[in-house]
This record gives structure tokens, C-alpha cells and sequence, in this order.
């Protein structure tokens, strides 16, 4: 059963660098694609940006492009998320997923706090 174990994130300032990484265990040879979304308050969860198992990356937010990077070690089953010149906006929950043919499973989820 895939499970993933996320770090990192908490408090910074406007202009921070932040980086969460989101480590794969458990049925690995069938995730096809892993990601990254965010949830602000009051908010829907919105997809941030995707990596599949080739090393394909896909940059679905539009206010992120320049700012984060998604990358992946497959040695390490770990994914990153870098995010640089933070924004009071990008203050929310920030969870990574896992997909798989048939089911996405879900990072128990980070708060990321930005003030400015």
C-alpha cells in the first residue's frame, strides 16, 4: 500500500525559500506520477504541479511558474518541492499525492504560514 510521509514547510517571510520533500513508501513500482497541491483557507485544493516516474514535469498553477521547482530523487523514493520568493498568498496547507492506475492516495498535508 503506497503511504507518504511529507516534511518540511512552517513560517517565513515574504521573500523566503521554502522546501517540503514527500517520501514514498509502499507500493512503489506502480506510481505512475507524484505532485504536489495546496489548499488555502476557505479554499479549495488547487494542483500545483506534477512529476511523473520519467522525470516529466508539469507546472499546473500559473502564480508558481518561476518561482517553484518539483523534482524527484527515484533512488531516495522522495520528492521536492522548492519554493522560492514566497508570497503571503502561497500561505496554506500543501500536500503531495501519489498516483497510481486506479487510485491517488494523499500526503497527511503541511502548513505553510507566509507573512509579509
Amino acid at each position: 500500500q503506497v503511504q507518504l510521509a511529507e516534511s518540511g514547510g512552517g513560517l517565513a517571510q515574504a521573500g523566503d525559500s521554502l522546501r517540503f520533500s514527500c517520501v514514498l513508501s509502499g507500493g512503489t513500482a506502480n506510481v505512475v506520477r507524484m505532485g504536489w497541491a495546496r489548499q488555502a483557507p476557505g479554499k479549495e485544493r488547487d494542483f500545483i504541479a506534477t512529476i511523473t516516474s520519467a522525470g516529466i514535469r508539469n507546472y499546473v498553477m500559473d502564480s508558481v511558474k518561476g518561482r517553484f521547482t518539483i523534482s524527484r530523487d527515484k533512488v531516495k523514493n522522495t520528492m521536492y518541492l522548492e519554493m522560492n520568493d514566497l508570497r503571503p498568498e502561497d500561505t496554506a496547507i500543501y500536500f503531495c499525492h501519489a498516483d497510481a492506475p486506479g487510485e491517488r492516495v494523499w500526503g497527511q498535508g503541511i502548513q505553510v504560514t507566509v507573512s509579509a
